[in-house]
């Protein structure tokens, strides 16, 4: 009886394997060996072993007497797009580590590691070390350690030339210095600091006013704007989000801080709330300090409330503390010498939630 169409030998169809699944396994070495040097240059001494085990080892500083551990989990989101428009890939990284460093610094920590995730379609090594550049450069600036991570390669899961990516970062803080807003009275002082434009939030918005067509294509994104001081709308968007890290640990051993919000998604309106508890609220100034441009520009164009404006960026206030009120020149004073943008915002008075006014 003939063989048909369907039983063919395995000879006949030929011999599958791995990469012509679409997964490149000598490709995901290759990446390794570029992330590998870019991982240890942000070592800190509590750091122990080398990249590529199945886990990374770190000790807990000496000195804690009752340490405590912070964790988040968070990615760039739709941000991303941007990245992909532009085929810039160095910044992102920092946005990253810095979306889970400035959330756990809210409560006092001081991050010790973090961990990332890349998910790709399909592996491109250089890139993969660009992205990783970036997110190395995010751990310096905060100073932890990039302990390891997961590269990802799935194919058919993801537009060509897309990825995503997340990350994950732990730190520590003495149990009876960890803030969580419990000390917040009214009369406390409301300081915000500057943020370095949009930071890693809104994208989906941003996206729909000045990418309408959800075309991939650089279009105006690579033009100046007069409006944003001669530099390109792609810039100004790509600007990676500050990192708070190391002003804010050394403001936290020399002024009494009761409570701190870092303003992501929601904005002031949804993030300072979370931090203050019952019987208080805080009054917000608009006009207090200067909102960039881009807010601006983005208000027009779509046109986006302002209501909703506030509920969706965080129109130029990255991060907000609240501190004693005997103690706010000196918090302005040394937050402006390690050189941050600080402003006094607000207020804490009886109440709940919180006015802008």
């Amino acid at each position: 009886m003939p063989e048909s169409a369907g039983n063919r030998t395995d000879g006949e169809r030929g011999a599958l394997d791995y990469r012509s699944a679409g997964v490149d396994i000598e490709a995901g070495n290759r990446a390794v060996k570029l992330i590998a040097p870019l991982a240890r240059s942000t070592f800190r001494p509590e750091v122990l072993g080398e990249i590529g085990g199945f886990g990374g080892f770190c000790r807990l500083p000496s000195g804690y007497r009752e340490p405590v551990l912070v964790a988040g989990a968070d990615g760039v989101g739709t941000k991303l797009k941007l990245a992909f428009a532009l085929d810039r890939h160095d910044t992102v990284g920092i946005d990253c580590v810095a979306m889970n460093v400035n959330d756990i610094l809210a409560h006092g920590a001081e991050p010790l590691f973090f961990l990332d995730y890349l998910a790709v379609g399909k592996l491109d090594p250089e890139r993969v070390a660009e992205v990783v550049a970036g997110v190395a450069e995010g751990c310096r600036r905060a100073g932890c350690a990039l302990l390891g991570g997961e590269t990802a390669e799935m194919p058919g899961l993801y537009a060509p030339g897309e990825y995503d990516l997340a990350g994950f970062a732990v730190g520590v803080v003495e149990r009876s210095r960890l803030i969580d807003g419990s000390s917040v009275r009214p009369g406390d002082v409301v300081l915000g600091l500057a943020s370095s434009g949009l930071h890693s939030n809104g994208f989906s918005l941003v996206r729909r006013i000045f990418m309408p067509d959800g075309s991939a294509g650089r279009g105006r994104l690579d033009r100046p704007c007069p409006e944003l001081g001669g530099r390109t709308l792609g810039e100004v968007l790509l600007e990676p989000t500050r990192i708070y890290v190391r002003p804010v640990l050394d403001l936290l051993g020399r002024v009494a801080v009761h409570a701190m919000a870092h303003i992501t998604g929601g904005g002031l309106v949804e993030n300072v709330p979370r931090v203050i508890p019952r019987g208080c609220r805080v009054v917000i100034r608009k006009g207090s300090w200067p909102i960039p441009e881009i807010f601006h520009l983005l208000r027009r164009e779509g046109p986006v409330p302002e209501e909703e404006m506030w509920r969706v960026f965080n129109m130029g206030l990255g991060f907000v503390l609240v501190v004693d009120r005997d103690e706010a020149d000196l918090a302005v004073e040394i937050l402006s010498r390690a050189g941050e943008q600080v402003y006094r915002v607000g207020w804490v008075e009886p109440g709940e939630g919180l006015l802008l006014c």
